[in-house]
């Protein structure tokens, strides 16, 4: 009784309450986390900065659930408090995107391998230049920043389950502040960065995620394919894009329980 006594008046119990690791989830938009939240057990939600961190369990795996919001900056910095504030072991980012590669379709999946900024450079009387990022992330150039290997491959295994194998694709996310609508820059991207989905917020969960050497993978489900009719195609199938997205992640997270 005494030892019982001790460990509830010192907080212990709390203490090891917080030492719990959680794996992080996070959005940009709310059509993207929606089913993610309808299926999961919260216990508490954290507001910082406007930012809602949703905390619970999910599939039977702690989670931390967050819409960051649309474009680099928020993404970066809806990542860097939930880093920040709690105990992060892995980091899922899940939504959806435009799709670049010829052999990629309305609703199909891209896995992230590597990621890139396609908007960040110097802009000169020739032109735009692109810029490798900070040398000390991704490949030996630091133009890439490389997701967790065995992420990707447990995405990819959990995307083939919910959509195919002929609709799952692994390669290269491009991130930009723009939501892209034209078929000359989706050729740009093609040719000059290989890439196969376009989108606003990969690259900067990337950079923030390998800064606190937390290992991270980019889910990009395909709601247009940034061409002339994006808008369009985004208004008609925005929506199950982000549902694919979502179970994808639950299936992650039960392929994680199976394999702890």
């Amino acid at each position: 009784m005494i030892t019982l006594l001790s460990v509830l008046l010192c907080g212990c119990g709390d203490k090891e309450a917080e030492q719990k690791e959680y794996i992080g989830i996070v959005s940009a938009m709310d059509n993207e986390i929606d089913i993610l939240l309808d299926e999961a057990t919260i216990e508490r939600v954290d507001t910082v900065a406007g930012v809602e961190y949703h905390i619970g369990t999910l599939h039977q795996q702690p989670v931390i659930i967050t819409r960051a919001g649309i474009g680099k900056i928020r993404a970066a910095s809806g990542i860097t408090t939930m880093l920040n504030k709690y105990p992060i072991s892995k980091v899922i980012f899940t939504g959806i995107a435009g799709g670049v590669a010829d052999d990629t379709q309305v609703l199909d999946v891209v896995v992230g391998t590597r990621l890139l900024e396609h908007d960040y450079g110097i802009l000169t009387n020739d032109g735009f230049q692109w810029r490798s990022g900070d040398p000390g992330y991704g490949n030996k150039d630091g133009e890439y920043y490389a997701c967790d290997p065995q992420l990707v491959d447990l995405a990819y295994e959990a995307a083939v389950k919910v959509v195919g194998k002929e609709h799952t694709h692994k390669g290269t996310v491009a991130t930009g502040d723009q939501f892209v609508a034209s078929e000359d820059y989706v050729k740009k991207l093609k040719e000059d960065y290989d890439a196969y989905a376009c989108e606003m917020e990969g690259a900067a969960i990337a950079v923030i995620c390998i800064n606190y050497k937390t290992p991270f993978v980019v889910i990009r489900s395909l709601s247009d394919k940034a061409d002339g009719n994006a808008h369009d195609s985004y208004e008609d199938f925005g929506d199950r894009a982000g549902d694919n997205s979502s179970r994808i992640v639950l299936n992650m997270l039960d392929q994680m329980g199976s394999n702890p």
